[in-house]
């Protein structure tokens, strides 16, 4: 394994926007705007440290509940820290990443990234990094999509066949320049890619048929865009969510493959009005979630909505609201105490970050939101959670650090088991 903070063996480098891994950790002793966490804060300062370079990457202020500082009296000697709420660290740098993240048998944690500091506005590729320090250290695993001259591949979903295997559908753009390029008119969709790999992902084969959209008005002529989870179907099918655009209108649908995604050919509308990026679960027996981003020109910014499924992902109904606007974008997870855990991108002004919300009843009511990563940018969000066996979970996600192409990925390891119901510490 690569030592941290240096370049794995056979990584690339895309001149000065090549992906950077780094370690480092920051602890949360107190969150903002959680219930109960006071008002009026103080802060003092703790670091990221970039291990191998001399150099410290950034400062996280670190909030003290004032009412703390003036009950407590200032002990004589030191005395143990409580264990962290939350702890965060700086996983990858130099990436927009928009992670998905895999969780193999023998620990060894996958994430599918998008492997440059832009949103799409050069070449750039999908890559897979891997770590087996639970997301402490990163190092680059394979290609997963390699771009074709003058492309980008980015958009994916990634998820596992039946026999185990991994596989990961990725969309991207055309009329790309070379890495730190302007951006160039005309940009197209092109068609999705289906990457498979039979050995935990260190090799790949690609799959270039994919449908093509219905020939609607907003399809005709355009490519899928994939995203999130691909999830296994009760009758054993594959499924992902796909959407299509056009200015502004979007078409949201779910694909399903019945031969372990050579081909999918059976589509069904997922009714977001507006449909744009949507994350799906199956939760067992043919009961379905779907975390979909809403683009409604009469709404003040999009938002995530809820939808539901009860025939095995055929047919779906909308339920609620699950954000504000700005809100977005959302990820669903099944915990092993059946609870099912929703993060999403928070990008209301003065309080950005990753925020996170929890259902005890299968997606019928759910806690309010809570924080578990503040970001210094509104360009932030996108999380992938994964559970490990003790129930602690590891979430991803991307941020922007500065307007310079500074981006980088982001890891927070916590446990849901310390939130109550109303999403207050315990």
């Amino acid at each position: 394994m690569a030592e941290a903070g240096s370049r794995a063996r056979g990584s690339p480098r895309h001149g000065d926007f090549g992906a950077r891994c780094y370690t480092g950790t920051a602890v949360l002793r107190g969150i903002s705007g959680l219930p109960g966490s006071g008002s009026r804060r103080w802060f003092r300062p703790a670091k990221f440290h970039g291990a191998g370079h001399g150099w410290s990457i950034m400062h996280q202020m670190t909030p003290i509940p004032r009412r703390a500082l003036l009950a407590t009296p200032v002990p004589l000697l030191a005395t143990a820290a409580p264990p962290p709420i939350l702890d965060t660290r700086v996983a990858i740098q130099g990436v927009c990443a928009w992670p998905k993240l895999i969780r193999e048998e023998d620990g060894t944690i996958l994430a599918f990234i998008f492997n440059q500091p832009c949103h799409g506005l050069w070449e750039g590729d999908l890559d897979c990094w891997e770590s087996q320090d639970n997301g402490v250290h990163w190092r680059f695993r394979s290609r997963v999509a390699p771009h074709e001259p003058g492309t980008v591949r980015m958009n994916c979903a990634a998820g596992r066949t039946a026999g185990g295997g991994l596989i990961v559908i990725c969309g991207g753009w055309d009329k790309k320049g070379p890495p730190g390029s302007a951006r160039m008119p005309g940009s197209r969709t092109i068609r999705p890619w289906v990457c498979r790999s039979a050995d935990g992902g260190k090799s790949w084969t690609i799959l270039r048929e994919f449908p093509d959209p219905p020939p609607t008005e907003t399809g005709r002529g355009e490519q899928y865009y994939p995203f999130g989870k691909i999830e296994t179907a009760a009758d054993g099918s594959l499924c992902v969510a796909v959407y299509v655009a056009r200015g502004n209108r979007r078409e949201a649908y779910l694909l399903r493959s019945r031969d372990g995604g050579a081909t999918w050919n059976d589509r069904a509308p997922l009714n977001v009005q507006g449909g744009n990026e949507t994350w799906i679960l199956h939760t067992g027996g043919g009961q379905w979630l779907a975390a979909g981003r809403r683009l409604d020109p009469a709404v003040s910014g999009h938002f995530m909505e809820l939808l539901m499924s009860g025939d095995d992902a055929r047919t779906w109904r909308r339920a609620m609201p699950l954000t504000l606007p700005r809100q977005i974008n959302g990820s669903l997870l099944r915990l092993q105490s059946g609870r099912i855990l929703f993060t999403f991108g928070n990008r209301t002004w003065g309080n950005f970050g990753v925020d996170a919300r929890i259902s005890d009843d299968n997606g019928a009511t759910w806690s309010p939101p809570f924080r578990i990563a503040r970001c210094p940018q509104a360009d932030c969000g996108y999380p992938s959670s994964i559970q490990f066996p003790d129930g602690t979970v590891l979430t991803a996600y991307y941020t922007q650090v500065s307007t310079d192409f500074h981006y980088e990925m982001r890891v927070t390891h916590w446990d849901p088991a310390r939130f109550n119901k109303d999403g207050v510490p315990v």
